[in-house]
């Protein structure tokens, strides 16, 4: 078997990852995944850096080209007469912006004959912004259902994968800069599964993982900052389906989120503090 070398094509199952690696959309298990694979593999790494020069040369003053007025024109006339014809609610908008990339896709051979690739990538990401109304990032919520959705569906739930807590809790040790606190509660019905990194709100946090009978259980844990005035407060709500409880306790704040009832995430919180080391 010929070995890679750094001018080959990256390896097929890296290439999506390699491209969110460079955009920065990765979580930080996955970038310290690809950093790893990186390491190993001289295509991939290779690959990297051709992207990363590509990345740059595009950005060059002197390869850009101004799309005529024509054209922009035509694409304004274009986006008016989608807009006024557009009847469907805001959550049906995605079908209108369907329609408007066919018209693109019908306009491109004129597009191509400018050779203005940058300038294309900035007219689509104009025509987004105009045809979607502008809106803010994410919810801590919805942050936080996207974590526990994403641990679930991407079988990454635990970077380390233990019931003991003597295990798990020494694993975090030199990852991040603070120590979450890791009980076992198998006695109370909520068994330790292990643990992992994820990213919360912007930094790396820890996630610890338990079961309820078949259930999952995620507990974001990160040092309290702002949200510190949620001291031992029981906050539970609803949110896409998951039950979503928040507490702080000794300078660390704590979201456990699980499709366990109210009731269940309730216990497992008052379990969860009671074994805590006083």
């Amino acid at each position: 078997m010929s070995t890679p070398t750094p001018e080959a094509g990256p390896c097929a199952e890296w290439e999506a990852l390699l491209n969110g690696y460079l955009d920065g959309e990765l979580d930080a298990a996955h970038v310290m995944e690809v950093e790893r694979h990186l390491a190993d593999c001289p295509a991939c790494a290779g690959a990297l850096e051709r992207m990363t020069r590509v990345r740059q040369l595009i950005t060059l003053d002197d390869v850009r080209w101004r799309a005529p007025l024509a054209l922009r024109d035509s694409v304004m006339t274009a986006l008016a007469r989608e807009r006024s014809a557009a009847t469907a609610p805001p959550l049906e908008r995605p079908a209108g912006i369907t329609g408007l990339m066919g018209r693109l896709r019908a306009m491109l051979p004129s597009l191509q004959r400018w050779s203005a690739i940058p300038s294309l990538a900035v007219l689509a990401a104009a025509l987004l912004l105009v045809v979607l109304p502008p809106r803010g990032g994410p919810s801590l919520e919805q942050e936080l259902v996207a974590g526990h959705v994403r641990s679930l569906l991407a079988e990454h739930l635990t970077d380390v994968a233990s019931s003991n807590q003597h295990t798990v809790k020494p694993w975090f040790g030199g990852k991040i800069d603070f120590s979450p606190p890791v009980v076992d509660l198998a006695a109370r019905g909520f068994p330790l599964a292990g643990g992992r990194l994820d990213y919360i709100g912007g930094r790396v946090v820890a996630a610890l993982v338990y079961r309820r009978n078949g259930h999952v259980i995620n507990v974001f844990v990160w040092p309290a900052g702002s949200d510190a005035h949620l001291a031992k407060a029981f906050m539970a709500r609803a949110h896409e389906g998951y039950t979503l409880l928040n507490w702080s306790e000794a300078g660390l704040t704590y979201w456990a989120i699980s499709d366990l009832n109210t009731v269940e995430l309730e216990e497992f919180q008052e379990d969860f503090l009671e074994a805590l080391p006083k």
